[in-house]
């Protein structure tokens, strides 16, 4: 069963469109929250994202580019604009499809599956992603976005922070941090990771990251 995250702001069309489509045997999450659509996308994964152009704070086109940024998930625009300009747009953002309001719920189911086929039968499309807390880290560039602002890692800033952030809530020793960072055959001493800690806290502290490390004496360091 297919995920489909809708992204629409008028409650009617929203219930419209959520209805019609569990009834195709869709699993759909509707978006409530125009806020936070990128970390809604990251936790959801969906297969596909159904996402209008006229939004509260920021356009779809917007939140596709960020999308964008860490997945090649399929993007269908739904829109009541439906100027070359518009369309022109929404390609350019990476969107996949432009359908143009209002339509009839066959025409949008044909596409959808049309959409599904293309992108799920030749391709890998998966998320390499992981987020805790707001914090977002892409596996894909070693980025991380935390309130609408990004930074890029170095490698090893990046293996540093993925191990904290996918162990979560416990205490990662210093011996199982350098562990993972030979695993490359690059070694990694206990100066240098020191060195780098220091360097990754500093590039969190740039977007509002502080004390998102915190270093448990004699035992080795934490996120929670």
């Amino acid at each position: 069963m297919y995920k489909i995250m809708i992204v629409e702001d008028e409650e009617k069309i929203r219930d419209i469109l959520k209805k019609s489509l569990e009834k195709w045997s869709f699993e759909v999450y509707a978006v409530e929250d125009f806020n936070s659509i990128f970390e809604g996308f990251v936790r959801l994964e969906p297969q596909l994202v159904l996402m209008d152009v006229n939004l509260p704070v920021c356009d779809g086109f917007y939140w596709c580019s960020k999308i964008r940024s860490i997945s090649k998930t399929p993007i269908v625009f739904l829109s009541s604009r439906s100027s070359n300009m518009d369309i022109v747009m929404a390609v350019n953002m990476g969107g996949d499809d432009y359908i143009t309001k209002p339509f009839s719920i066959e025409v949008l189911v044909a596409k959808i599956n049309a959409v599904l086929r293309r992108a799920y039968s030749y391709a890998e499309t998966s998320l390499d992603t992981l987020e805790f807390n707001n914090v977002v880290i892409s596996l894909k560039n070693n980025t991380v976005y935390y309130n609408d602002e990004t930074i890029e890692l170095t490698k090893n800033e990046f293996k540093i922070l993925y191990v904290l952030m996918k162990n979560h809530d416990n205490i990662v020793s210093r011996e199982d941090i350098m562990q993972e960072l030979w695993q490359d055959e690059n070694f990694i001493d206990d100066n240098t990771l020191t060195v780098n800690i220091n360097r990754l806290r500093k590039k969190l502290k740039e977007i509002g990251l502080v004390d998102f490390i915190k270093t448990i004496k004699n035992q080795g360091y934490v996120i929670k």
